[in-house]
């Protein structure tokens, strides 16, 4: 599914540094034996607390993901436990040739710790002693790049700006941007250390336009591997493309011959920040909630029976003669096969950034859906739900962005290359 590998832990050993602090690698190799550490000077005492069982790192931190790849990582790579988002503007002045060093600088970066390594100038250490962490990196453009580069000529028609939505509430300073910037991580160390990295390296060239941060399941926090579950409780991501699929890559990438040339092997990513209204929601019963999406909340199965993979059956009536699929379901609603074949890989983060002056959280998900055309398949669905879609009432479209994400670069390349030194 992924280029992905696992090599063992080759972080260089370390002198630890004058007095009772631990290194994070000592803290491992001795936390199963005393639970916690012990330090201080003169009266001053304070523990470091450290895992009941600690994981080594060839377990999690040494999952590593490939950089050059015929798609650029972090698209079909399996949900990481930590993410952030940013836009960035490139600065006034700022041209092609400065985007072309920018972008050049941030493949170098992301090459970098995508492999387990430090970034190459002032790295913040904050990673010191973890491993990759199935660390990605994914970089885009968007509608307003090609104005400032003087590239209007090599905007794809698929990046045209999105149509204003009814369930749109969105705020212009969180939407858009000339680059996008996607890190995804199973370490939040590891996730922070690549987004302050980049922020580093973009220098005067960019400044930042905005920044979110998400979340998912920590791999290996479930018996088995299962589709998500969002802050509604519900499963998310069921009847997602697969890779598997005869036809997956026509539906998520550029074909090699498409159009223009440097999109060969490329996506779009939709980005919407979505608001659940949580409170509303946890009001309802489960029976309720059940209604509104179209599955059982306990295992994502259609309300028409079988598992989380079975068939929905869209005609089948209850007792009372009345849909057991009610018509505004959310799942009925959002199926390909009712929408003309349009699909989506849907791969998101949650997010919660605190809460209102009344207590009302501030939480949802960080929407990231990717395909060969938006225009084909976001943008039909997205309109289909505005017109009567059961979850609308509980949620929000908070901030929007559309992104062209080029192919993923060969060795020697950087991502964009083939579009900013055509």
């Amino acid at each position: 599914m992924t280029d992905q590998q696992t090599t063992p832990d080759t972080t260089p050993a370390t002198s630890p540094p004058p007095g009772p602090a631990l290194s994070r690698r000592r803290l491992l190799t001795t936390a199963g034996a005393t639970g916690l550490v012990l330090g201080g000077a003169g009266a001053a005492a304070g523990y470091a607390a450290a895992p009941a069982d600690a994981t080594p790192l060839t377990s999690l931190g040494a999952d590593r993901a490939m950089f050059h790849v015929k798609h650029q990582p972090g698209i079909t790579t399996p949900l990481q436990a930590r993410g952030h988002l940013a836009a960035f503007d490139l600065a006034a002045g700022t041209g092609r040739k400065e985007a072309a060093a920018l972008l050049r600088r941030w493949s170098d970066t992301a090459q970098r710790l995508m492999a387990g390594e430090p970034s190459a100038h002032d790295d913040t250490d904050v990673a010191r002693d973890a491993g990759p962490s199935f660390l990605t990196v994914t970089f885009g453009f968007g509608h307003s790049f090609f104005a400032r580069t003087g590239l209007e000529k090599q905007r794809p028609a698929a990046l045209d700006p999105l149509p204003d939505f009814s369930s749109d509430h969105l705020d212009k300073r969180r939407s858009d941007g000339d680059l996008w910037v996607q890190i995804g991580a199973n370490d939040a160390l590891v996730a922070f250390h690549a987004l302050r990295a980049l922020q580093k390296e973009a220098g005067s060239a960019a400044r930042l336009r905005w920044q979110m941060n998400g979340f998912n399941r920590t791999p290996g926090a479930t018996s088995s591997p299962r589709t998500a579950r969002n802050l509604m409780g519900q499963i998310d991501g069921t009847r997602n493309p697969k890779p598997s699929d005869g036809d997956f890559d026509e539906r998520i990438f550029v074909p090699a011959s498409g159009e223009p040339a440097w999109m060969a092997n490329g996506s779009y990513a939709v980005v919407r920040r979505i608001r659940m209204l949580l409170d509303d929601w946890e009001r309802l019963s489960t029976h309720t909630q059940e209604q509104v999406i179209g599955r059982r909340k306990a295992d994502g199965a259609p309300l028409t029976g079988g598992g989380e993979t079975t068939a929905m059956d869209l005609e089948r009536t209850g007792s009372d003669g009345t849909l057991v699929v009610p018509l505004n379901a959310h799942a009925r609603i959002t199926r390909p096969d009712q929408n003309g074949g349009a699909a989506m890989l849907r791969r998101p983060f949650s997010f919660h950034d605190g809460f209102d002056d009344d207590g009302v959280p501030d939480a949802g998900l960080l929407f990231i859906a990717w395909q060969a055309d938006p225009l084909r398949a976001f943008v039909p669905v997205q309109r289909k739900l505005d017109r009567g879609d059961a979850l609308s009432r509980y949620i929000r479209h908070e901030a929007s962005g559309l992104f062209a994400v080029p192919g993923g670069a060969s060795k020697g390349e950087y991502v964009g290359q083939r579009l900013l030194e055509a």
